[in-house]
């Protein structure tokens, strides 16, 4: 058996180092506090969308939990959470924050601008299939998704989510800001 100086053999040093590895890489993931934030908005989101589907319809949709569209937008939640996390951690003057910033910006515009209209078409498509006559080919095609983005209300109510999730994150963490 080979030992090493401090007495340990090859084995082991090389076990307890990729052991140590191991621990290190998970810890650090559920030590990310921006990542965390981020995935615990969506998560938050989704049940929203959820219970409020049970509220007006009074039965449990579980696609809502999957799906996009709807109150309050999941994806405007994770993307300010990730960037007030990515904010409050790093300080908002810096280059990570600006890129969280921008991402942000960039999906939160697309929910309520391309994807709003594109569910709005499909709904008009919907209706132009449902109206052709029987021997038409297309009259038997399965219907488009029409709950693709969100109105501006829902992407505000995914913002303050996102918001208030970072901020309570980093309240219980105690993560403090970098300057």
């Amino acid at each position: 058996m080979v030992m090493d100086e401090m007495g340990k053999s090859t084995l082991e040093a090389t076990t307890g180092s990729a052991a140590g590895t191991t621990s290190y890489v998970s810890s650090s993931i559920f030590s990310n506090h921006p990542l965390m934030s981020a995935l615990i908005a969506f998560a938050l989101a989704q049940s929203f969308k959820l219970l409020l589907s049970w509220y007006k319809e009074r039965r449990w949709d579980l696609k809502q939990l999957v799906g996009s569209g709807g109150m309050p937008s999941s994806h405007s939640a994770t993307v300010v959470s990730l960037a007030v996390a990515v904010g409050l951690q790093e300080g908002f003057g810096g280059s990570l924050f600006a890129l969280a910033f921008i991402l942000a910006c960039v999906v939160m515009y697309d929910a309520t601008g391309v994807r709003l209209h594109a569910g709005r078409q499909a709904e008009v498509l919907n209706q132009i299939v449902c109206e052709l006559p029987a021997e038409h080919p297309l009259a038997e095609s399965r219907p488009l998704r029409e709950l693709l983005g969100h109105t501006p209300t829902q992407v505000g109510a995914g913002v303050l989510l996102g918001l208030i999730t970072a901020t309570i994150v980093h309240l219980i963490t105690g993560s403090g800001i970098r300057a």
